[in-house]
């Protein structure tokens, strides 16, 4: 293959970059900075901080966070499948039910292990 197949791909991230690195360049050069105590002093709802920022957090948050993800991200493949039910048939059906059937069964794993048990 020719380079001349990867130049969408190049201005697909030399567009990216400039989007995203653009703007923080711009405002780097010619936006104003006059830092003083203030603006420099760390800031926590008021308080001055009490903790490290970088503390450490229970793994259940992190726990439900993936959770949260693997179950929305049943539900983001359940509208087109029902959308399209008629057009794929009985095949699609099952291959669906085979999926939401494994989604159960690791449903029912973190249940039983007390993934879901907020203490």
């Amino acid at each position: 293959m020719a380079i001349e197949g990867y130049l969408p791909i190049l201005l697909f991230i030399l567009v990216g970059l400039a989007v995203g690195v653009g703007p923080m360049l711009l405002g780097k050069l010619i936006g104003p900075n006059r830092p003083d105590s203030q603006k420099l002093s760390p800031y926590e709802c008021g308080f001055e901080a009490f903790e490290d920022a970088r503390m450490q957090f229970d793994v259940r948050y992190y726990l439900v966070a993936i959770l949260f993800i693997l179950f929305d991200l049943e539900i983001a493949f359940l509208f087109p499948w029902a959308i399209s039910l008629d057009a794929i048939g009985l095949f699609g059906f099952l291959a669906m039910m085979g999926f939401l059937g494994v989604l159960v069964l690791g449903f029912i794993y973190e249940w039983r292990k007390g993934a879901l048990d907020w203490e």
